[in-house]
């Protein structure tokens, strides 16, 4: 059993939990995740982590309530425990495994949209204590949804952080591409590569506009991920001319060469069993949507 050893709410349907998982945290890196199941019969559920700590034995997940195996997760409270807690899983983000000399001659742009601002986070906090010139972007529907403004703050410096919210009731008005724009055009910053992590209609534009400011984006699929172990196949996508699984083959890609279009179509289907017998049917033999 995993031991819960603090629970509380971040935002509406949004809840942010400290569980003890030694395992876990002495192995895990920037943009793994990991699977919990809240009781023996529930639901396996795929959850990017959010913050580790080796000291203490600890990880971090943040999540939202939307179906019932998450309702089931978020009524668990401080000492409670799960039945279950497996990780790391994926691969970690690029920069962790390259000559660190190397990933210090970056500036990097991190981007994290609503929900995405939680797997941002350990980014930023793995890059800046590591000597890497780093901003972040933090774009939510508005002030009462936005999560680890503070925790942000204190990872990079309050220099560093630009919040940004649809409705323009906090910080700044507009989307997140409206502030990428804004510091590379108006305040004449120079990116080396950006890390887009968020809704996938998010992470589509902001590559669309990075992509015509030429610099080099990866992406976080984790959005689309449902089992974690490339058995159901919900995490399918092309990138580039070759199929990936999210879960095994990512959850980081190269933002240019993903489909999105497809990506969010299949993942629609998949949201229905009718959709995921058609899914089933379209890609028989093909790593579809019960093979791997």
């Amino acid at each position: 059993m995993y031991k819960i050893l603090e629970a509380e709410v971040l935002a509406e349907r949004t809840y942010k939990m400290i569980v003890e998982a030694p395992n876990v945290a002495h192995a895990c890196e920037p943009g793994q995740f990991l699977i919990v199941r809240a009781e023996e019969e529930s639901e396996r559920i795929a959850l990017t982590i959010c913050d580790f700590d080796r000291v203490k034995n600890t990880v971090t997940i943040v999540f939202q309530t939307i179906g019932e195996s998450s309702y089931k997760i978020a009524e668990k409270k401080a000492g409670d425990s799960f039945a279950d807690v497996v990780g790391p899983l994926g691969n970690p983000a690029e920069y962790v495994n390259e000559p660190i000399e190397e990933v210090r001659k970056r500036h990097y742009l991190l981007v994290g949209g609503g929900l995405g601002t939680a797997p941002v986070y350990p980014q930023a906090k793995w890059l800046k204590e590591h000597g890497v010139d780093v901003d972040v972007i933090i774009g939510t529907k508005s002030k009462d949804t936005l999560i680890m403004e503070q925790e942000m703050i204190d990872a990079v410096g309050e220099d560093h952080v630009f919040v940004t919210t649809d409705d323009g009731s906090y910080k700044r008005h507009g989307m997140v591409t409206t502030v990428i724009e804004e510091l590379v055009k108006e305040q004449g910053k120079h990116y080396d590569m950006c890390v887009s992590i968020g809704p996938m209609i998010m992470m589509k534009f902001c590559v669309k506009l990075t992509k015509e400011l030429g610099i080099p984006t990866t992406v976080s699929m984790n959005p689309i991920m449902v089992d974690g172990t490339g058995m159901c196949g919900a995490c399918r996508l092309v990138v580039g001319d070759e199929v990936k699984f999210a879960c095994v083959d990512g959850p980081e890609f190269d933002g240019f060469k993903v489909d999105f279009d497809q990506a969010m179509k299949r993942m629609k289907l998949y949201k229905t069993e009718e959709g995921r017998r058609l899914l089933e049917y379209q890609e028989k033999g093909g790593g579809g949507c019960h093979s791997r």
